[in-house]
């Protein structure tokens, strides 16, 4: 199958959201969009049983994505989209269906009064199964979102974008998390912001009183660290501006801090292949659950 962005949909406002942000994608790499709906297969009498109102479980499963897609195209011209029913569990499908695609996207629910994401099981299960680039789109999210406001300060699509950006660990680089975020900015024509976190050495911790000077110096080094970390990748995409945010405290914190003004964050997901199997490291877990923006997690080794 040739390359594409594919997106997970259930028919949720949250999947509609995902949707959307997964067609401006397509579009900007020039690429078809595949929607995908995953169901799970019932006994033959319940796809006949009314789920709501008079429509049955087999015309809403029907529905959802033809809708779906001839909303997309109205909306997107020039996209092209293709539809596809699964039957099956969603978890392994929709990471089954990501091997095919140069990005997977995933609706995810709004935390009600403070923003950010509530990730359900599905996306957290596809996301720490696939070597897949996948974003996690929040309910409610709008083309608008992603620019700066214009001058008068209402939300537009038409402005610039706002920057992407990256959660990095000076000490753990991997290319495939730095590169996605550069080609992402570069794509957008926006700022690369990239943000590090750091904390003081246990031994530092506990042992010494509070040294401002040696407080200071140690930012000193990790900024250091984080010039040094991006000098290859300045010169890769000179025409990127990149911002660079080095920060005492919760890489977390900092890069949800961070994900306020942004148009994507990008952040990164190691690979196991060992006896404890698939998971998905603290930092990206609390992004993942608190970014206001979308997330695209990227699979490294």
């Amino acid at each position: 199958m040739s390359r594409n962005v594919t997106v997970g949909l259930d028919g949720s406002s949250e999947s509609r959201a995902a949707a959307e942000w997964a067609a401006r994608e397509a579009k900007s790499r020039g690429l078809p969009l595949r929607l995908v709906h995953v169901w799970q297969p019932v006994p033959e009498p319940m796809t006949q049983a009314p789920v709501l109102g008079t429509e049955t479980q087999q015309h809403w499963s029907e529905r959802i994505p033809r809708e779906a897609a001839e909303g997309v195209r109205l909306r997107h011209p020039g996209v092209e989209v293709s539809v596809e029913q699964i039957p099956g569990n969603p978890m392994d499908k929709l990471a089954e269906a990501a091997q095919d695609a140069e990005l997977l996207v995933l609706g995810s629910r709004g935390l009600s009064g403070i923003g950010g994401f509530l990730v359900g099981s599905v996306g957290m299960s596809v996301i720490a199964h696939t070597q897949t680039p996948v974003v996690l789109v929040r309910a409610g999210e709008q083309a608008a979102d992603e620019h700066e406001a214009d001058p008068a300060g209402i939300p537009s699509a038409a402005t610039a974008y706002r920057p992407v950006v990256l959660g990095l660990d000076t000490g753990h680089p991997h290319d495939a998390v730095i590169a996605f975020a550069f080609e992402e900015a570069a794509r957008r024509g926006t700022a690369l912001k990239a943000v590090h976190g750091w904390n003081l050495p246990p031994y530092y911790a506990y042992a010494l009183p509070a040294d401002l000077g040696l407080n200071a110096e140690l930012g000193r080094q990790e900024a250091a660290a984080l010039t040094e970390v991006l000098r290859p990748w300045r010169q890769k995409f000179p025409d990127v501006e990149v911002v660079e945010e080095t920060r005492m405290g919760s890489p977390a914190d900092h890069v949800v801090d961070a994900s306020r003004e942004a148009s994507l964050v990008v952040v990164g997901r190691r690979v196991r292949r060992g006896p404890l199997g698939a998971h998905i490291g603290p930092v990206t877990h609390a992004v993942l659950h608190h970014a206001t923006a979308p997330v695209a997690v990227v699979a490294h080794d």
